[in-house]
């Protein structure tokens, strides 16, 4: 009787609220309390949102909670108690909301309204706010389901968490929920040896040339050979590369260790050093980054730059390659063969707030390699009292082993440094850095000291530099992000100061860019614009302009780039301001990608200069099909090409074949594979990456007597799937449980466990979410994954008078604090976890329905599952007492 007495009460509310029987005396007399608060099921077509929305039956309306709701829909909107106001957006950046109660002002996209009586309540929750308003605001539709507690939403376009739901379902199967911290969870532990055999990568190159305009012709033979194992507890590479004949011509050998915890070389804790050829660190004004021989140590974590503002990226470029450096899907430079085996992006700008990078290689014959490295760049940039240091000397651009003796344009002196970084507070940090080295033929020692702040949405530091040939220099800088655009700017300047980074005669330097996106009906048009004037003591002054426009439509983003130079001397005419523009494009048409470019020269004097079209497509599932269009005006050529690439199991095989208007003719082939250890016993020769990337072998068996521990006798379980964060692996484990997954980011943690989809029996369950890697270039991990029998548990939630709790979340707790079942109670408080696997656990509510009922979320039950008692029986479990008030 007492649930269809709440029942009809509800359905009276319902049908109050549809015909608008209260009126406006009511609903300014009406005020929340807290027997009356409701708990909704917000749901997008068959998707959940969040963890319930908290509201309220008002006289004419349904309010719920604005919090609750920004934290279900995840939009950016952020509501200042103490200003009586709440800003953002909703879906897109267009929809910008701001309601503003003190001037009862709401503004939503291009409308702009009062914001009259009844719209918005004050609850012990916070603002509540009426469902027709805010579905209005939002630019949606709710509907207030009162009787089944249930909030229906619906839109004309897929919702951005509606998106993101949809990958999610998608990678389910993928790989296991990540929302806990991997630190907690058991991490796999391999030892360094004192030998371990390395894994070697190698690529062979054959080619024959014949360039008309240059008159040479020839047959080229290439390789590189790169290699990594361990030697004397250390992790050591090497890469070993020819010249076009096949001659040796260098060698690069280092021996480091790194670790993300910061245990390394006893009270120096640090994370990672190095013996060899190694790439040095940078200072704010007066050292650039090189590569060379020497040594390095530090503290710094991996994942962190050592400048706030600016990143350099290096890495191995092997003979004819290309590459292309993006930044959240931008293309912003390209590097071509010089010759040293290297690419080198130096100084790339950082924007405040999330930098996605990504470095594709593109071979010859049509291969492509992709490095990615997350930075997020604002308050995490400062060390919260912690200290940070860096040591180092290096020859520049020298290896440790010199095979050909060759000179090198910039010199080979030696330097040397050391650094510290200090965090204040979480807002605020100190650095101090102390560096000998050769600039411009001089040996100098400089003195650089640097204040970093936090403010607001920016990041400033300034820093202060003297040498002790007399020179100083200061140098302020400063990255934000204000509403919808990025700013930075920096200002330079030097007396007397030689600095590798500005130039050795610069005396000042002073930039600012803008980024911004515009919104064109459903097209996003990333906007930047850049101005940098430099000034030196020979008083040849030199202005930059360049701005950039990007569109993306559909399945092609193009964009726009022109850029202008103004240089002036001071005692002689400077040579005639230069203006030019490009138009870059890609994307995709069907299954075949599009990479393009035009190049011109506006002034002085106009013309066209280059263009080039490829396209890259699969021809199935190991194999794919490159071809190439260009034409250079200043050879007066047009060409064309055609590669293939074929993947083996052992290696991988592509050819190309090119031909110009002018009679050139080029041909390749090229053959890549790795050799290394086999995990399963023996040698392996595969076509994956085994030098370069980790691997892991995972070995899982049923865990009869539930200790975690493979003992005699405990079987191993066969075709069972393995999932890790980023490098799913292709097979099944085989018939002695074992499966290997390769290709894994070195030194980035991950977690390796089981995808219980692929478990034939629901009463078999993994013992826990699973093992944290750590994997290392060319070295195996192995992990064990334990099965263990499941049971369930079930009970009856109620109020403490009795009255049965629907819609509560409910949380199944390890003995360790870990949430490993999560559940929603049924109209009559009915509860069920299915597949628990054995152990002992705790029931409590989650904290969202803990505060919406008011009451404590610890339930004080436990259940112990095991092979006696598989089916735990909690029976009716009361809730705790109210939660004290704050007041």
């Amino acid at each position: 009787m007492r649930r269809w007495a709440h029942q009809a009460k509800l359905i009276l509310a319902g049908l109050a609220a549809l015909f608008g029987a209260a009126g406006a005396s009511a609903q300014e007399a009406w005020e929340p309390h807290p027997d009356d608060s409701l708990l909704f099921d917000v749901r997008l077509g068959e998707y959940r949102l969040g963890d319930g929305v908290r509201g309220y039956q008002t006289p004419g309306s349904v309010c719920i909670d604005l919090a609750d709701t920004i934290a279900a829909l995840d939009v950016p909107i952020a509501i200042d108690d103490a200003g009586n106001r709440a800003e953002g957006w909703a879906f897109t950046e267009e929809n910008q909301i701001v309601i503003d109660r003190n001037r009862n002002r709401v503004r939503f996209g291009e409308s702009s309204d009062n914001l009259p009586d009844g719209i918005v309540f004050d609850t012990p929750e916070g603002w509540c706010v009426a469902t027709q308003a805010l579905a209005a605001w939002f630019g949606v539709t709710m509907e207030a389901d009162l009787r089944n507690a249930v909030l229906l939403l619906s839109s004309e376009q897929p919702l951005p968490v509606q998106r993101a739901m949809e990958r999610r379902g998608r990678a389910a199967g993928l790989r296991p929920r990540l929302d806990f911290d991997l630190s907690s969870l058991p991490q796999a532990n391999t030892p360094y040896r004192m030998w371990r055999t390395p894994s070697v990568d190698v690529v062979v190159s054959l080619g024959g040339l014949r360039d008309r305009q240059r008159r040479t012709s020839g047959i080229e033979r290439r390789y590189e050979i790169y290699a990594s194992g361990e030697l004397l507890t250390a992790s050591v590479d090497a890469r070993l590369a020819s010249d076009n004949r096949g001659v040796p011509q260098s060698l690069r050998v280092r021996a480091f260790r790194s670790s993300n915890t910061g245990n390394l070389l006893g009270p120096l804790q640090a994370t990672h050093f190095a013996i060899g050829d190694v790439a040095g660190q940078s200072s704010p004004i007066a050292v650039q980054p090189t590569s060379g021989r020497g040594l390095i140590v530090t503290n710094r974590p991996l994942d962190q730059p050592d400048s706030f503002d600016r990143r350099t990226f290096r890495g191995e470029l092997p003979d004819g390659w290309e590459a292309e450096l993006y930044r959240n899907g931008q293309l912003l430079s390209f590097s071509m063969d010089r010759g040293d085996g290297r690419y080198e992006f130096v100084d790339v700008e950082l924007r405040y707030g999330i930098n996605r990078f990504e470095v594709v290689l593109y071979g010859p014959q049509g291969q492509t390699r992709r490095e990615t490295e997350v930075i997020n760049v604002g308050a995490a940039s400062i060390p919260p009292r912690q200290t940070w240091y860096w040591a180092g000397a290096s020859q520049d651009n020298r290896d440790l082993i010199s095979i050909d003796n060759r000179d090198f344009a910039r010199g080979s002196n030696w330097r040397a440094g050391f650094g510290l970084e200090r965090g204040i507070n979480a807002r605020t940090s100190l650095a101090f850095q102390l560096n000998n080295l050769v600039i411009a033929d001089e040996r100098v020692t400089v003195v650089e000291g640097s204040v970093r702040r936090a403010i607001g949405p920016a990041l400033v530091e300034i820093t202060a530099a003297w040498a002790d040939n007399g020179g100083y220099a200061a140098r302020a800088q400063l990255l934000g992000r204000f509403g919808r655009a990025y700013i930075s700017a920096e200002s330079v300047i030097a007396r007397d100061f030689r600095t590798e980074r500005y130039g050795t005669d610069t005396t000042g330097r002073h930039s600012l860019a803008l980024d911004h996106s515009l919104n064109i009906g459903r097209v996003v048009m990333p906007v930047r614009v850049q101005a940098t004037y430099q000034t030196r003591a020979n008083g040849a002054d030199q202005l930059d302009v360049a701005a950039r426009i990007s569109a993306n439509m559909r399945r092609f983003a193009l964009t726009g780039e022109i850029g202008y130079r103004r240089q002036t001397t001071s005692d002689t005419v400077g040579p005639p301001a230069q203006t030019n523009a490009a138009i870059l494009a890609n994307g995709r048409i069907g299954r075949v990608r599009l990479r393009g470019e035009a190049r011109w020269r506006l002034s002085p004097g106009s013309r066209f200069e280059s263009a080039a079209l490829t396209a890259d497509w699969a021809a199935g599932e190991n194999s794919a099909w490159r071809a190439e269009l260009g034409y250079q005006a200043t050879l007066n050529r047009a060409r064309a090409s055609i590669g293939y690439v074929r993947r083996f199991n052992r290696f991988a095989l592509t050819a190309s074949a090119e031909a110009a208007t002018d009679g050139s003719v080029a041909a390749g082939l090229n053959l890549a594979f790795s050799i290394g250890p086999n995990p399963r016993g023996g040698v392996q020769v595969t076509a994956d990456k085994l030098a370069s990337s980790g691997q892991t072998v995972a070995r899982v068996f049923r865990d009869l007597n539930n200790d975690g521990v493979r003992q005699p006798g405990e079987p191993y379980e066969e075709g069972v799937q393995i999932t890790t964060g980023r490098a799913p692996s292709n097979e099944p484990t085989d018939e002695n449980g074992v499966a290997v997954v390769t290709g894994m980011t070195p030194y980035r943690p991950i977690l390796v466990g089981i995808d219980t989809s692929s478990l034939a029996d629901p009463f078999v369950q993994p013992r826990g979410p699973g093992v944290v890697v750590t994997p290392r270039p060319g070295i195996a991990a192995v992990v064990e994954l334990p099965l263990v029998s499941a049971g369930e548990v079930d009970g009856v939630l109620v109020r403490a008078g009795g009255g049965a709790l629907e819609g509560v979340d409910l949380e199944l707790v390890d003995i360790e604090g870990r949430v490993v079942k999560t559940m929603r109670t049924d109209f009559d408080g009915f509860f069920v976890f299915e597949g628990v696997p054995y152990g002992e656990y705790s029931v409590r509510i989650a904290e969202l329905s803990a505060q919406a009922i008011g009451v404590n979320a610890a339930l004080g039950r436990r259940a112990f599952v095991s092979d006696e008692t598989d089916s735990v029986r909690l029976g009716t479990v009361a809730v705790g007492g109210p939660v004290a008030s704050s007041e």
